[in-house]
């Protein structure tokens, strides 16, 4: 395996600093309230304990399937795949060695008003158990003064596959070790969920969150009714509220009361996996903070879990001569 680099963005008011290993946003600094920076992801000062597997996909992009497939088996076009079973009894976020765990190789680095970097990774046929060869790019962009931008782009050369790229940040907006992110409000643009079986796997099913404790329609705590969803959240939105900027739909605002923070997410995805970290447990990160249970909360806009298995669900299989195109818009401010 290639050595991995770690890289920066940097224009004056945010600072991003991406690995190429996973694509992986190993730090996000951003002013508060009285513009001071604090670092809102969870992660690592080294890349050591990312080749370790220490981290729980902190901050890495993950693929080539996203999320769960059920029994890690589906057919495509009447041939039957299987997968690595490595969350029992499902296969996740693209098996043993998904693209959490590879070096990307560096495509483009820019500088100027709007620093970028481009990274692209070749997927082989059978690769993990999916077929055929898939060429995918990730581009990391500072649009604004406080904007980030994440276009994800994977391309089948020649065999239909399903596709599902997710970015896999914990955010904690009060700093990463602030502690957990339960006053935290947060805003989701989704009528609907996909409720799930005992193996987190979506029953197929999409119930209306009204009267629920899945309704964020309006701002409400993180923790406001956690303790009613078992050992917290992780179920995937569907995002079907009209509001559109940029093309993209708003999927969330997520604010932090203490340093004022506030993150707005637009993407093209057709859902939103909203986790509270509730398998994060005595990790010890950056600067030696430890992160618990809750300690960030995850906002994985993508195609719906296990959607190659439900066929009324979003169709996630790209063939070729088609394009994956994936775009995630990250605007911060404070109020």
């Amino acid at each position: 395996m290639a050595e991995p680099k770690l890289f920066e963005l940097n224009n004056g008011t945010i600072q991003l600093k991406v690995s190429s290993l996973g694509c992986t946003i190993t730090s996000l600094s951003v002013p508060d309230k009285n513009g001071k920076l604090g670092d809102v992801v969870l992660g690592f000062d080294a890349l050591e304990p990312y080749l370790k597997g220490a981290a729980p996909y902190f901050g890495c992009i993950v693929g080539r399937v996203a999320n769960r497939i059920k029994d890690g088996k589906f057919t495509l076009d009447g041939a039957h795949y299987s997968l690595p079973i490595n969350k029992p009894p499902n296969s996740l976020h693209g098996g043993h060695k998904g693209y959490d765990k590879v070096v990307w190789e560096l495509v483009e680095h820019k500088q100027g008003n709007e620093p970028s970097i481009t990274f692209k990774y070749y997927s082989r046929d059978g690769e993990e158990g999916y077929p055929g060869e898939l060429a995918v790019t990730a581009t990391y962009t500072l649009t604004s003064a406080t904007t980030l931008r994440l276009d994800m782009k994977a391309v089948p050369q020649n065999k239909p596959t399903p596709v599902s790229l997710a970015q896999h940040t914990y955010w904690n907006l009060g700093g990463h070790n602030s502690g957990n992110v339960l006053d935290h409000t947060i805003q989701i643009w989704a009528k609907h969920v996909t409720p799930v079986d005992q193996n987190t796997i979506p029953t197929g099913e999409i119930m209306p969150v009204k009267d629920t404790p899945f309704d964020f329609t309006t701002e409400q705590k993180i923790g406001s009714r956690i303790h009613e969803v078992g050992i917290g959240y992780d179920h995937n939105y569907v995002l079907d509220c009209e509001d559109e900027q940029w093309g993209l739909k708003h999927a969330v605002k997520l604010k932090d009361p203490v340093s004022s923070r506030v993150l707005n997410l637009w993407t093209n995805a057709p859902g939103m996996q909203f986790y509270t970290a509730n398998y994060v447990h005595g990790i010890v990160g950056k600067g030696g903070a430890q992160y618990d249970k809750h300690s960030g909360v995850c906002l994985e806009t993508q195609g719906f879990p296990n959607a190659i298995n439900q066929p009324n669900f979003p169709s996630i299989v790209v063939r070729p001569g088609e394009k994956y195109e994936h775009s995630m818009l990250f605007e911060f401010s404070v109020e």
